[in-house]
Parts: C-alpha cells; sequence; structure tokens
C-alpha cells in the first residue's frame, strides 16, 4: 500500500482556470514526483475594469511518498 502526502498549492494564470490548474501540476512537478492527483478547493478571478484578467485556483496537489 502506497503512502500519499497532499500538499496545497496557489496558482494563477491570465488565460482560464484550467490553465492555472496546468501551471500548478507543471510547477510542482519540478520538484514533487509521482503526483497522482489535483483537486481544486476554490477558484477565484480577478476583476480590472469589468474584464477578468487573472484566474486563481486554490489546488491540492497528492504525491505518493517514495521509500
Amino acid at each position: 500500500m502506497a503512502t500519499l502526502k497532499v500538499i496545497e498549492l496557489l496558482a494563477s494564470s491570465d488565460k482560464s482556470w484550467e490553465d492555472a490548474v496546468k501551471n500548478a501540476v507543471k510547477t510542482a512537478s519540478k520538484t514533487v514526483k509521482g503526483i497522482r492527483s489535483v483537486y481544486i478547493q476554490d477558484q477565484m478571478a480577478v476583476v480590472k475594469d469589468n474584464n477578468v484578467i487573472e484566474f486563481r485556483v486554490n489546488a491540492k496537489v497528492t504525491f505518493e511518498v517514495l521509500d
């Protein structure tokens, strides 16, 4: 049976929430190996002059702890 760990990340994108999630996983994968899943806890957007300029996510990334 595997041992899993969860870390919480905040990520953003100027394109979409989906892109923000991809940014979170891409950045985490630089130092964390064995990522299994990502759970989006919250989504937020920054608005300026009645336009959405930034999409933000609070992501929980699950990965396997290696022996």
